[in-house]
């Protein structure tokens, strides 16, 4: 199947400005006259900013004269290797001592408390890490009860220290960028009924409050966030399992989202790269109507820095393409030409449900799936008051190619209508969009559902969830 695939985005400059730059001296043995790089987390991508090398003495600077905005940054081994992580924030202009023998214990830093802290940070999660992991591994192969309840407890101890840790850097430091961190790391606690609801009023009750709280100290237009391995995947918790799945939810925890982030030039271009991409291909039908919200309100009058013609291009012919077929709106009509040469139009079928159907003759997955279609048209739809209308699209293949597949699998009882590419040609040199366009046809075949008003019910569906559809509705679902 074809998606689509492309990059929003050219790093070709940092946002923010300073006076002073950064001068980030790094001494890291026991490589010598080697490029080491200093890249940073952008979700889940790690962009490399700057290299420099390392002379006899294994020393190298990272040098820029323009700020480089907060976040975790990585430095890289020669030959890109593997890295380590620092913290850069207000501070930089600092220096760092690594050796590889050493550093499963940490850089050792100078003019940079943050960074002292976010080293003695790691270490402590480092040993509670190899602790728990022992403890879990104990509790695979407890022998009984009393050794399972013994393990879990201490479990239960280790979690509630680490805890307890993260609260009392978050207390000591307040203003350290290692407590922003930990802030937006943290989960909603949930206590008494609502951590073990006895109903489903309490269920209720448990998940508005987790919902409520999960954002609590977090600033969406603090750009360090958008710096950061784990601030993606909490995003993507919050509207996988706390955000409705309809269009109107969604697009009003990004509207919220975005309004805060606009102040701040990192974060605004992290989530809206992260939603234009999400939604460009969407999982679901009722995301069309998400993925042209975006389009409207952010791309259609807005220019960016970072998103170049190409990127705006693809977002602009998408939202063009999902404009014509969202969800609960009226299709737009087809009127062509039927194996007689006569025009049959879309709109003239009298029917309570029609299955739309563009493919190619000479797709061999169309030769598979329309006998199937058409099976189930003659067991369950066609009682049902549904009809069909194919399109065929000529790609490869000819007009003879399509009568005889619609004679060798006597699919007779169908509205077969042919698009050659000339009628493709005429629409588009009249500045008027193909059907193809209109139907957002991305691969063969492409099923649409549409009810008696030839509004979209479904789409781009196997035919086995379209059939579910069809039952569901003559149920009044």
């Amino acid at each position: 199947m074809k998606r689509f695939t492309f990059l929003l985005f050219l790093l070709s400059s940092l946002a923010a400005t300073a006076q002073t730059g950064y001068d980030i001296k790094v001494t890291f043995k026991p490589f010598k006259n080697q490029y080491i790089y200093l890249g940073h987390y952008f979700g889940k991508t790690y962009p490399i900013i700057d290299s420099a090398k390392l002379d006899n003495n294994s020393v190298a600077i990272f040098k820029g004269n323009k700020k480089l905005p907060g976040g975790i940054y990585l430095v890289g081994y020669p030959n890109k290797a593997g890295f380590f992580e620092i913290l850069v924030d207000k501070q930089q202009q600092f220096s760092i001592k690594a050796d590889t023998a050493t550093l499963s214990k940490g850089a050792q830093f100078e003019n940079s408390p943050d960074n002292v802290l976010f080293v003695n940070y790691q270490q402590y999660m480092s040993e509670k890490g190899k602790k728990i992991a022992a403890l879990q591994q104990q509790l695979k192969t407890a022998a009984g009860k009393t050794d399972s309840t013994k393990i879990t407890d201490e479990l239960a101890n280790e979690d509630k220290a680490v805890t307890t840790y993260r609260e009392d850097i978050i207390k000591k430091n307040p203003a350290a960028m290692l407590s922003t961190l930990l802030v937006t790391m943290r989960e909603p606690e949930l206590t008494g009924a609502l951590k073990n609801p006895a109903n489903k009023e309490d269920s209720v009750l448990a998940y508005n409050f987790y919902k409520s709280h999960y954002w609590d100290g977090v600033n969406f237009w603090d750009g360090r966030l958008a710096y950061t391995p784990f601030f993606e995947d909490k995003i993507d918790k919050y509207f996988s399992q706390l955000v409705v799945p309809n269009p109107d939810s969604v697009i009003k925890e990004i509207d919220w989202m975005l309004g805060y982030a606009s102040i701040n030039e990192e974060m605004n271009r992290f989530l809206l790269i992260k939603f234009v991409n999400r939604y460009l291909n969407q999982k679901y039908m009722w995301e069309d109507a998400v993925f042209v919200h975006l389009f409207e309100k952010y791309f259609s009058q807005k220019t960016y820095s970072w998103l170049n013609e190409t990127g705006k291009k693809t977002i602009t012919d998408r939202a063009y393409s999902l404009m014509a077929n969202i969800l609960g709106t009226p299709a737009s009509d087809v009127e062509l030409p039927d194996p007689n040469g006569t025009p049959v139009s879309l709109y003239a079928l009298q029917a309570e449900f029609t299955i739309v159907a563009f493919w190619d003759p000479t797709c061999g997955h169309c030769k598979e799936v329309l006998p199937k279609l058409d099976s189930f048209y003659r067991a369950k739809w066609k009682a049902d008051g549904l009809k069909m209308y194919a399109v065929a699209k000529e790609t490869d293949g000819t007009k003879k190619d399509w009568l005889n597949f619609i004679s060798d699998n006597k699919l007779q009882e169908w509205s077969h209508v042919y698009y050659s590419k000339e009628a493709d040609k005429a629409r588009t040199d009249n500045g008027i969009p193909g059907y193809s366009q209109l139907y957002d046809v991305q691969s063969f075949p492409t099923l649409y559902l549409l009810d008696k008003e030839k509004r979209i019910i479904a789409k781009k569906l196997t035919y086995q969830q379209l059939d579910e559809i069809v039952q569901l509705k003559k149920k009044g679902q």
